[in-house]
């Protein structure tokens, strides 16, 4: 009786002590994976024009804000060095990653790999396609395309047109030429307008739109009267090219993206507008997300999801912002009183 007594207490401690073990262990590792800090990886494809700075620069200063650390690479428009990269940041153990593909087509395998990993990837303003994406977050593409081609047939609703559609690897592309064309066909259609030059430009390079709008002004003997240009980039150079035959200013010319030199072409009058998309609040929206998504949130409990766009595999969730137009008329409400640029940035100091 006194020996089973004696072991009856010995279990008896035994088992008080294995707890006691856990709850010590228990609150000190949750408090360990709690106070990690969030890293979130962010792909770029690339540097070349003047608003990606400013949306690399808004999502690090928002994640800072909440506490994340951003890990950025950017791939100068090489699919095989942005895959790579992306690869390097899952293998970092990044508990996000946040995309802006060069090719939009090529993701399949790094996705599924990051999903493996337990990774959620956002698609950020270009969509990936033909892979699961979680979470695609950008502008309403089409409304941008609509915004160029509404501008352009109201000030040119009859002549000849040249357009220009943007990087063929850039699914952003193929949707700004659908909404434009939604306004220009039916000019078309109806004779008004001939479209004399229809082309993709490589990279969305300012160098190759120059080098097309060269051969197109040569080919319809400079007869043309409005161009779709898909981003101010790409502006830069078709205005060059115009301002070669003294053309610069006589012909409407779109663009995108709302960058410091076109903001002065459009005051000079070589440019006619552009549309603006508030990166700043992109990004930081973004961030936030991303944040969310790392903290466990499941892309079904977002708030911000306002729809969903078909990536030619499934209808991606979606958060879509609203672009503006922006002309000489509304320079100054757009621009400047939402601080995206000062007065002596656009008008010099005076």
């Amino acid at each position: 009786m006194k020996k089973s007594l004696l072991r009856f207490i010995a279990i008896f401690v035994a088992i008080a002590f294995v707890i006691g073990i856990g709850f010590a262990v228990v609150p000190k590792y949750a408090k360990a994976k709690s106070s990690k800090q969030i890293k979130i990886g962010l792909s770029l494809a690339t540097l070349q024009e003047e608003r990606w700075h400013k949306d690399r620069d808004e999502f690090v200063k928002a994640a800072t804000k909440l506490g994340a650390k951003v890990l950025v690479q950017a791939a100068n428009m090489d699919d095989v060095k942005q895959k790579e990269q992306c690869e390097n940041l899952i293998s970092q153990g990044v508990d996000v990653l946040v995309i802006v593909p060069n090719n939009a087509e090529v993701f399949t395998s790094i996705i599924d790999e990051a999903h493996k990993a337990g990774i959620p990837v956002i698609s950020y303003d270009r969509l990936i396609r033909n892979a699961n994406v979680d979470l695609y977050i950008s502008f309403d593409n089409i409304k941008v395309g609509e915004l160029q081609g509404k501008y352009l047939t109201t000030k040119v609703p009859k002549g000849n047109y040249f357009v220009f559609r943007g990087a063929p690897t850039d699914n952003n592309a193929t949707l700004f030429y659908q909404g434009a064309m939604k306004y220009i066909k039916p000019l078309v259609k109806s004779g008004k307008v001939k479209v004399l030059f229809d082309q993709p430009v490589k990279d969305w390079k300012p160098e190759e739109a120059l080098r097309l709008c060269e051969n197109a002004l040569t080919a319809a003997k400079n007869n043309v009267q409005g161009i779709l240009a898909p981003n101010d980039g790409t502006a830069g150079g078709i205005i060059q090219a115009l301002k070669a035959q003294g053309l610069a200013g006589k012909v409407v010319v779109t663009g995108q993206d709302a960058d410091l030199a076109a903001v002065k072409r459009i005051i000079e009058g070589t440019q006619t507008m552009t549309v603006f998309k508030d990166v700043r609040l992109l990004a930081k929206k973004a961030a936030e997300v991303a944040v969310e998504l790392a903290k466990g949130k499941k892309v079904s409990q977002l708030k911000d999801v306002n729809g969903k766009v078909y990536n030619g595999k499934l209808n991606v969730p979606s958060i879509l912002l609203t672009p503006v137009a922006v002309d000489k008329s509304n320079i100054d409400k757009v621009l400047i009183q939402s601080g995206w640029f000062t007065r002596e940035q656009v008008y010099g100091k005076k």
